[in-house]
């Protein structure tokens, strides 16, 4: 498309790829704790898209990232190489692993996503069962940093990706995430236009 186009083209989403929601990812952690070349922030991907935004932007931002899932729905592995290409530059820390306790421990943010996602609805009961370790609860959130935050690029379903007391708790970052789509979209058009 960009071949193309005599004019900017902006990837608004697409199957492997959502820079523009990532970029308000990484700006809302900027927001909340400053610089973020060495920030420790884990994840608990569902899904591709997921997944590559945030692995991508953390390597080129210098960001600790450790991504947790089951192993059958690991992030692309040429992503995945890219990535930890970029992150040899920038001093960023790309860990890929399945145990999503081992993924929170220490962490600054914790980041989870719908288990199924868009195109994926077939998908939702044994989604459901293999991501049920995976679901960002009290218990797992408690293993983070003290001072940690809890992600979400919303629509989030309650008691199944994460349970209520932490999406509307005072760890939540999440309405702050999303009123920050609208100003990185507007960053992003001007840096364009």
């Amino acid at each position: 498309m960009a071949a193309n186009a005599s004019i900017p083209v902006i990837n608004a989403l697409s199957d492997k790829f959502h820079p523009c929601q990532a970029l308000a990812d990484f700006f809302t952690l900027e927001e909340k704790f400053g610089a973020l070349r060495g920030f420790n922030s884990p994840t608990s991907a569902t899904e591709i898209t997921f997944a590559t935004r945030l692995i991508y932007l953390a390597a080129r931002l210098g960001v600790h990232l450790r991504v947790a899932t089951p192993a059958e729905y690991a992030p692309l592995p040429d992503v995945v190489a890219d990535s930890k290409r970029v992150a040899r530059e920038t001093k960023a820390k790309i860990e890929l692993m399945t145990d999503p306790r081992q993924a929170v421990t220490g962490a600054q943010a914790v980041y989870t996503d719908a288990w199924t996602s868009m195109g994926f609805e077939a998908e939702g009961q044994v989604r459901s069962t293999v991501f049920q370790p995976y679901q960002v609860n009290t218990e797992l959130m408690s293993l983070a940093a003290s001072d940690a935050v809890f992600m979400h690029c919303l629509p989030a379903h309650r008691g199944l990706e994460v349970a209520p007391e932490i999406l509307d708790g005072p760890q939540s970052v999440v309405l702050d995430q999303s009123e920050n789509r609208m100003y990185v979209q507007k960053a992003i058009l001007h840096t364009l236009f």
